[in-house]
């Protein structure tokens, strides 16, 4: 049942029922299920709050670690399938010659160390936002304490670079499932050499299709396979470098950071832009971060130091052994490491690591998408949870197409992980460097740090990241251009999203009826009561809602028991069952239902109403009608520019500002526009908060802009 007046313009479907962050309305995460792998032996350590917060040890963190390696270090550790044979690439011209090798290595052990074990596993993951990582967690965090600030440019400038930040994630979210996949593929070259690339490519692009369209089916039925699966290829890798090395044994000279240092003073530019491929050693280091909510600290670190890292140690320095061995070997030095015998069985063991990586990445832009709906800055998609059992395992398909859509198409762009390289740094710099940046921020601010110590480490953090991204700012005609046009334009749709929601609330809430003043309307007029409940979905924590004057006005009646309900997102991941919903009886027969929600979770009504039940709400769930405001969205017209809109019957605008007060929010037209877009393919509230559709009324009202 929809009453809705006729006009021109976009839809926004239920703006009053949409959940706002914390700093929208003054107002913000169920502990998290684990993530796919938690059957059979690891259904014992499935990851939670209790457990990541009470620093798991024994049979239990052993478990943890393993199914970390399905999940965490999927991409860094297929690295070895492309970072060296990048690093050679005839397109730079470096010679495999004994001195490049050791200066490589050198690079490539030193980056592992200080990017990835010092900076990540050391400093960066100590910036929890109630144990979940991620950059919009950590931007989360930050904006929980500059909400005290009354410094609104640098509250701004956060925001714009956590979404920049963010914004990149899915450039890479692109760009890995490609490149790993192309990586895993090219060993074909190895066992066939005169295999046509049409034929890689095609093998590629048929990989990836299968992998986003099995997205829909979830991977909590094989989840449980990836850890040990990993297991076997770090195992794997670390034995083919490994015997490599005791044929070479003088490779770990490059352990020496002084080879590094010699690479630049002697290839001089051509050093600079090898770094630029260099870098593919440290892609996934994000990764450590992001996912450490699912497992906590100690079986990341723990998984890292005794596995990980000296496991792509022996690999990177097995396949440098190799080339100072055959400098031929360069052209493809991983698959190269393998005997003849062990090589299909390797290309089988590296493509399922590559499609693992692969699923990480996807399951981190479902994962970073859903956190962005929650925390106000991306229209509501359709989010399916995909295991009964474990609410993180979440399937959304708008997101899915568009990276199926993009890993196809740059695979046919670049055709091969070489060219596909020099994509893919870019991406990877930028979102390193911006982390340093609002690491600096949480330690000044939250922790109080001193300038000295931790202006001292972020220096040292940005001139690495800065010198990264540089090497491969200068490719950036050559591939580099693809993250950064991704990331301008997530950028976009997520900062237009997030101002358009702000103006139109403004313009919903201008001049809103106190409550106090309309109850004692209510009590005056005694308009006619119904049985059953109205739970009126609101926005706003303050005020009468909009919705609620529409229905009074039009049907003249109000129930025997009205909600007003509003769902709140907290900057912080998760909200303790306890504290989740707070029930204030009014007079007239009136409720306030407030639900809080962290941005890690999925808002659930008939989980609320139930809460609330408990409180002492009587509802009856056939008894219970829910009213929804659904806008109208007009772009104002201008009968002359510099004029003022048109006046239009019947349409809500914001007030012109008095004297002295703040001026409204502006948005370019174009912008208006993209959101009326937006607005319009948003998913419905009914669905997102789970209503069912048969208890709906909703009612439209038309709002310019």
């Amino acid at each position: 049942m929809t009453a809705e007046p006729l006009g021109k313009g976009g839809s926004q479907a239920a703006a009053e029922a949409s959940p706002p962050t914390a700093s929208e309305a003054s107002a913000p995460a169920t502990p998290k299920e684990p993530p796919p792998g938690a059957s059979g032996f690891f259904a014992a350590v499935r990851p939670s709050r209790q457990i990541r917060e009470a620093r798991p040890s024994g049979r239990r963190l052993a478990g943890l670690s393993l199914i970390a390696l399905g999940i965490v270090y999927g991409d860094i550790g297929t690295s070895p399938l492309y970072a060296l044979r990048q690093c050679f690439d005839p397109e730079y011209g470096l010679e495999a010659s004994q001195l490049n090798v050791y200066g490589v290595l050198s690079l490539i052990v030193w980056l592992l160390i200080v990017v990835v074990s010092v900076k990540y596993i050391v400093f960066i993951m100590r910036a929890d936002n109630r144990g979940e990582g991620g950059i919009l967690a950590l931007l989360a965090l930050l904006l929980q304490q500059e909400r005290r600030s009354a410094d609104r440019r640098r509250r701004v400038l956060l925001i714009a670079c956590g979404l920049f930040g963010a914004s990149l994630l899915y450039g890479d979210g692109m760009i890995t499932p490609a490149i790993s996949v192309l990586g895993a593929v090219e060993g074909l070259q190895v066992v066939h050499p005169h295999l046509p690339e049409s034929i890689i490519v095609m093998l590629a692009l048929v990989v990836l299709f299968a992998l986003f369209v099995f997205q829909r089916f979830g991977t909590a039925r094989i989840g449980g396979t990836f850890g040990p699966l990993m297991l076997l290829w770090f195992v794997s890798i670390a034995v083919l470098g490994g015997a490599e090395i005791a044929r070479e044994p003088r490779v770990l000279l490059a352990l020496n950071p002084w080879y590094g240092i010699q690479f630049f003073v002697v290839n001089g530019k051509t050093g600079f832009l090898v770094l630029g491929a260099v870098v593919l050693a440290v892609t996934g280091a994000e990764a450590l971060y992001a996912d450490m909510g699912h497992f906590g600290k100690r079986p990341i670190r723990l998984a890292w130091f005794c596995l990980v890292f000296p496991s792509l140690l022996l690999n990177y320095f097995g396949q440098g052994a190799l080339v100072l061995r055959d400098p031929s070997a360069a052209s493809n030095p991983f698959f190269l490491l393998a005997p003849s015998a062990m090589l299909w069985p390797l290309l089988i063991i590296a493509t399922m690591a590559a499609v693992i990586a692969s699923q990480a990445l996807i399951s981190g832009a479902f994962s970073l998408t859903q956190q962005s709906v929650q925390l106000g800055y991306s229209p509501r998609v359709t989010i399916v949870h995909t295991s009964h059992s474990q609410s993180v395992q979440i399937y959304i398909p708008e997101i899915n197409n568009a990276l199926m859509l993009g890993c196809l198409l740059l695979v046919v762009a670049f055709r091969n992980s070489t060219a596909l390289g020099a994509a893919y740094g870019i991406a990877v710099t930028g979102t390193m460097a911006i982390t340093s940046v609002l690491f600096y921020v949480v330690a000044r601010s939250r922790w109080n740090w001193s300038l000295a110590h931790i202006g001292t480490l972020t220096a040292a953090f940005l001139f690495v990241d800065i010198s990264l991204f540089c090497a491969n700012a200068i490719k950036f005609e050559h591939g580099g251009w693809v993250p950064v046009a991704i990331a301008i334009a997530v950028f976009t749709l997520m900062s237009t999203w997030k101002k358009g929601r702000l103006m139109l609330n403004e313009v919903m809430h201008a001049g809103s009826l106190p409550l106090s003043l309309f109850l004692d309307d209510v009590e005056r007029r005694k308009p006619p009561r119904v049985t059953g409940t109205a739970v009126f979905m609101t926005s706003s924590a303050e005020g009468v809602p909009v919705v609620l004057l529409h229905h009074l006005k039009h049907n003249k009646v109000l129930h025997e028991q009205v909600v007003l309900m509003s769902i709140l997102t907290e900057e912080f991941p998760e909200v303790d069952d306890d504290t989740r919903v707070s029930v204030e009886r009014l007079e007239q027969g009136f409720y306030r239902v407030t639900a809080r929600y962290g941005f890690m979770e999925t808002p659930d009504v008939p989980e609320v109403l139930s809460i609330a039940k408990a409180q002492g709400l009587r509802a009856r769930a056939m008894d219970t009608t829910f009213y929804l405001g659904r806008e109208r969205i007009i772009i104002a017209d201008r009968q002359r520019r510099g004029k003022e809109p048109s006046p239009r019957p019947g349409v809500r605008r914001a007030p012109a500002p008095s004297d002295g007060a703040p001026r409204p929010m502006r948005l370019a037209r174009w912008r208006k526009r993209l959101f009326v877009v937006m607005s319009r393919n948003a998913r419905s509230a009914t669905e997102f908060f789970g209503i069912p559709p048969n208890r709906v009324v909703e009612l439209g009202a038309q709002v310019e802009f």
